[in-house]
């Protein structure tokens, strides 16, 4: 099968919204981006993305803040988004992604805040401390098609699972078979399953695409965001994306989750933090 590329792949097609009217555009929701039957996060903010991306005069998210009000379910959605500023390198927006519920009414199920620029325009001095995780070669890490033995494959798990090709570091795998490291931690290498390149839209989904870090503190079931930060530093080279995901702090049923992403030429391209709400189960 030819390896699809960006404008031409599933994920830009489930991921395309519609303009109705000026601000106001339609998009389709589909099940095979679902854990535990709701849309994945980083799943939704690419698609609220492209709406703020066509809103706005410049191109790509630099900073996107998104809080999930309620669970996006698959069906029919309408994204409203309005032009806060508009400025000569960064202008600001807002959205708001909304569907139906079962009576009819209408449900806000996301709000977002975002400034967007040209990444490919940003000054290229870098000045960093940040290090590259440290993962195993490709082959070497754990497909959704595969899991530590015991285990049943990770594809089992969410149907987005199908559409990621993610390859888990084995040390912070142990948590599918029942041995935790208890360091909140998951790595992983990151691509799309039709062999599509990653760019800012992809980027979105890519830091929040890996089993949440609670199943490494030893509990699992839903991990719903609560509230989800991402900055795109730069528009990431062609092939497969490094992740590193780490919680630092569980209390009052919440934890945080901090997102690195790498891409080949060994550039920090995007980072995030979210705020989740901890799973109930042990």
């Amino acid at each position: 099968m030819a390896q699809a590329s960006i404008g031409n792949s599933e994920f830009d097609r489930d991921t395309a919204v519609v303009l109705r009217e000026p601000g106001v555009y339609d998009t389709d929701l589909p099940a095979g981006w679902t854990v535990f039957n709701a849309v994945n996060g980083g799943f939704l903010l690419a698609a609220v993305g492209r709406a703020l991306g066509d809103a706005l005069p410049h191109p790509d998210p630099v900073t996107i803040t998104a809080h999930y009000l309620t669970a996006s379910v698959p069906g029919p959605a309408v994204i409203r988004t309005e032009v806060v500023r508009s400025g000569r390198t960064m202008s600001t927006g807002q959205a708001s992604l909304l569907q139906h519920d079962e009576d009819g009414n209408e449900v806000e199920r996301m709000r977002i805040v975002a400034g967007y620029a040209d990444l490919g325009a940003l000054p290229d001095d870098v000045r960093t401390t940040a290090k590259p995780p440290a993962i195993p070669p490709y082959e070497h890490c754990l497909g959704s098609d595969a899991a530590p033995d015991g285990a049943p494959p990770m594809a089992d798990a969410a149907p987005i699972m199908e559409r990621l090709d993610l390859r888990l570091d084995p040390a912070t795998a142990g948590w599918a078979v029942g041995a935790p490291s208890g360091l909140g931690e998951m790595r992983a290498w990151f691509g799309l399953a039709d062999g599509r390149d990653s760019d800012p839209p992809a980027l979105l989904l890519a830091v929040d695409a890996l089993p949440p870090t609670a199943f490494d503190l030893g509990l699992s079931g839903w991990t719903p965001t609560l509230e989800l930060t991402v900055h795109l530093r730069c528009r990431p080279a062609p092939g497969p994306l490094r992740v590193s995901v780490t919680t630092r702090n569980l209390a009052g049923g919440f934890l945080e989750e901090d997102a690195e992403v790498w891409d080949s030429d060994d550039r920090l391209v995007a980072q995030s933090r979210q705020l989740a709400r901890a799973p109930r189960g042990a």
